[in-house]
């Protein structure tokens, strides 16, 4: 697959994740994260096991694989997922959004600790100005880390880190088993780890009190999210660098402030635009370093 075709499906994924956060905290308003969590993962691990089947039959994973495996679906599903979603009732879309723009940083030096990949000067020019890009777009929409969020924020920074290690450990298994394969054998180990939370959680929720709303937002974060995001995330990390493919995490606000303009009745202003327009260059930029 060429690049460009990597990079079409990176802004796909990136427009999925930017309505993530909009999507996110309507529904952990009124539902709980652990049951959001868990029927998140369940309907996401069945799905995608369905649609390896259906195309290759079995998952076919080495048992020596399946620890690493785990390890992923721990950090992606119990730690990423669960942590960004029970912080994020205790603070903003906004602050979830500038934290995860951290993700390129903290890639760039993982990768170089545990893969060796090479830093190089443009490189880290490029996500330092992308960051700064994502800075103007979201302070200018209300960026708030005063104490009354600092549990929050703190929960979801946990969560970040725990993304990073996703990112940068699922290297290995994608090239060797595709993106799919990866995918899917990921979640299915993350949603059985997530039972012994995620069962006492749906066990004591009301589920007569949701709407279709919330079952349209749970199902958006399910199929849209944790099938087809986390694929197009793995699959671009089967075709470019990861700090290549983690530098797209920028363009997340940008999409999420579309997306309120959209939906939400936000408007326009001149700091987005520059703000985006520096987001644009920096990502660039990486991707010709």
């Amino acid at each position: 697959m060429k690049k460009t075709n990597v990079y079409l499906l990176l802004v796909l994924q990136q427009l999925i994740a930017g309505g993530t956060h909009i999507v996110a905290k309507a529904v952990v308003r009124d539902v709980d994260a652990g049951t959001v969590t868990f029927i998140r993962t369940i309907v996401a691990a069945a799905g995608l096991v369905a649609i390896v089947r259906l195309r290759s039959g079995p998952l076919r994973i080495e048992r020596r694989d399946w620890w690493k495996l785990s390890l992923l679906g721990f950090l992606g599903v119990a730690l990423n997922q669960y942590l960004y979603l029970y912080g994020l009732r205790f603070s903003t879309a906004a602050n979830g959004a500038l934290l995860y723009a951290a993700t390129p940083v903290f890639v760039l030096v993982s990768a170089r600790v545990i893969s060796g990949d090479r830093i190089t000067q443009r490189k880290t020019f490029g996500i330092l100005l992308a960051f700064v890009g994502i800075a103007i777009v979201i302070f200018e929409r209300g960026v708030d880390f005063s104490s009354g969020y600092l549990f929050g924020n703190a929960l979801i920074l946990v969560a970040v880190v725990a993304w990073t290690l996703f990112t940068v450990l699922g290297k290995d298994m994608i090239l060797k088993y595709g993106a799919l394969r990866t995918t899917s054998a990921m979640m299915l180990t993350g949603a059985v780890m997530f039972l012994p939370v995620g069962i006492p959680s749906a066990l004591h929720y009301p589920f007569h009190q949701l709407t279709l709303l919330h079952w349209a937002g749970i199902l958006y974060l399910a199929i849209g999210t944790s099938i087809l995001g986390y694929f197009l995330w793995y699959h671009a990390l089967s075709r470019i660098e990861t700090s290549k493919v983690a530098v797209f995490t920028n363009a997340q606000p940008v999409f999420a402030t579309i997306l309120s303009v959209i939906f939400l009745d936000f408007s326009i202003t001149a700091a987005f635009v520059m703000g985006s327009i520096l987001t644009i260059i920096a990502i660039s930029i990486t991707q010709t370093s």
